[in-house]
């Protein structure tokens, strides 16, 4: 079976075999086997191989193959939504939008490369002073499985814009989206070498960190994050952007139109059952006279939320956690805020036995202890009664972490002292916290990420700025420095 796409060919795998399946009907979306340590080591070298002559193409000329990319993609749009719908159990309509937003991102980032990493001359007394933009080198890119999709191709096609080559390691729970669309790259025409596929776990992934890269280009867990930050200390030769997760909260103020906040808290914490690095987390609302009749209306709308099979007809809000594992450990975590004091406003439950589809929970836990300050990647809202302001800043900044953060209030003056006060990369007001612009830069700061921000400033991890001062002969100054003597 051809699992893995080595210097411009598809060969088997001679690593552990795994396979993925979907979380709620057990179908099996891919199985094969891992690439072992050679063939990791043997797509670094082909990768190594092409560098030279993909970087010395014209930018117009790299990005003619990449929008034939994005030309493939359109091609197979649906199918590679059903993929992606079966492997993660994310509801069709999402992963339609999913697919949308890959082809979306060719541009963005033609553009966004122009933008932030163009040439530039300016003239100057004697010559001139240049500013050029150099690609990096070999960049391995590791993929999540929340947007298998999406992510990885944000980290892909600016790199590849730039002139660097690519050896991409996917999520072990998203193999097949991955396949898939290196199939696109394929028929796009990429030249061999420049973009290599290697699947696998963990060993995949120690493997080719370890490898003659350039570069590493990440998102997932802190924890992965924090442990290739760790393995990259004292590299100062190699590129680390980290993207990573978030304790989020989602601070409530002054609010009137309790649906219409009913309605982005919703949207905030349990699109994408929860699994979205933006979701809210931490739900800090500023009591009130309607703080009763708030929570009362979000515990009864959440409640009727649809969950479902990504191809259940009609198509639910929410489908399934990434894997029955990952349920499992919610539910434990659900667990462990109550014996802590939390308090059910509606209880994460397991709906369909041996699935990972859950019901979303909500957990009062403002008389808890010692709570952990844990992503919880999942259906999973924590809500803290706070009496102001200064005490919702307080406890929204009590976290490693600074991903996003987001304030729904109709003062514009807790507007101004929220975007002040709050430690966050991506601020949202009066906008679901999962919200987001391509147009943009994507990042957060603490244990989020380590300032490598992604969407429009991947271009800047992509490439280096070589500053250049030019003169087309070697001439005398029209003064000789004190000390010096030509006579």
């Amino acid at each position: 079976m051809a699992d893995l796409f080595i210097n411009g060919a598809w060969v088997a795998g001679s690593g552990a075999a795994f396979s993925s399946v979907n979380p709620v009907s057990g179908a099996t979306a891919w199985s094969g086997r891992a690439a072992d340590a050679a063939q990791v080591d043997t797509a670094v070298a082909a990768a190594r191989a092409a560098f030279e002559d993909w970087a010395a193409l014209s930018v117009a000329d790299r990005v003619a193959v990449i929008r034939r990319f994005a030309e493939q993609l359109k091609s197979t749009q649906e199918a590679l939504a059903r993929t992606i719908g079966l492997e993660t159990g994310k509801p069709l309509w999402e992963s339609r939008t999913e697919v949308a937003t890959m082809i979306a991102k060719v541009e963005i980032s033609v553009k966004a490369h122009a933008e932030r990493t163009g040439d530039a001359r300016t003239p100057q007394l004697e010559g001139a002073a240049t500013l050029t933009h150099r690609p990096l080198g070999v960049m391995a890119v590791f993929g999540p499985y929340n947007f298998p999709g999406h992510l990885p191709n944000g980290h892909i096609v600016p790199a590849l814009i730039a002139g660097n080559t690519i050896v991409f390691k996917p999520s072990e729970l998203a193999p097949a989206t991955a396949a898939a669309t290196v199939k696109c790259w394929d028929a796009a025409g990429v030249p061999k070498g420049v973009l290599n596929l290697v699947q696998g776990a963990r060993d995949t992934g120690v493997a080719l960190a370890a490898g003659d890269i350039d570069g590493l280009l990440f998102t997932g867990s802190s924890r992965t994050g924090e442990a290739l930050h760790k393995q990259f200390a004292g590299k100062t030769d190699k590129m680390l952007a980290l993207e990573m997760g978030g304790n989020n909260p989602l601070v409530i103020g002054a609010v009137s139109d309790i649906d219409a906040t009913v309605h982005t808290i919703i949207q905030s914490a349990y699109i994408s059952a929860g699994q979205r690095c933006t979701c809210a987390r931490r739900l800090i609302v500023i009591e009130s006279a309607n703080t009763d009749a708030l929570l009362t209306r979000l515990a009864r709308v959440v409640a009727n939320i649809r969950v479902g099979a990504f191809d259940a007809d009609p198509q639910p809000f929410m489908g399934a956690v990434v894997s029955v594992k990952a349920a499992h450990d919610l539910l434990a975590a659900q667990e462990d805020l109550i014996a802590r004091g939390g308090h059910p406003l509606l209880a994460m439950k397991r709906l369909v036995p041996n699935t990972a589809l859950l019901s979303p929970g909500l957990i009062d836990v403002t008389e808890a202890k010692d709570l952990p300050d844990e992503e919880y990647f999942g259906p999973l809202l924590q809500v803290s009664r706070v009496r102001s302001l200064d005490a919702a800043l307080v406890l929204a900044n009590n976290t490693r972490y600074g991903l996003a953060a987001g304030l729904l209030s109709d003062d514009v003056n807790q507007w101004r002292n929220f975007a002040r006060g709050i430690r966050a990369g991506i601020v949202n007001w009066n906008r679901q916290l999962t919200g987001a612009s391509s147009a943009a830069p994507f990042g957060g700061i603490g244990a989020s990420g380590n300032h490598r921000p992604s969407a429009y400033y991947a271009a800047d991890y992509c490439a280096y700025p070589q500053a250049s001062l030019e003169a087309e002969h070697v001439s005398m100054p029209a003064a000789l420095s004190p000390g010096l003597d030509f006579s």
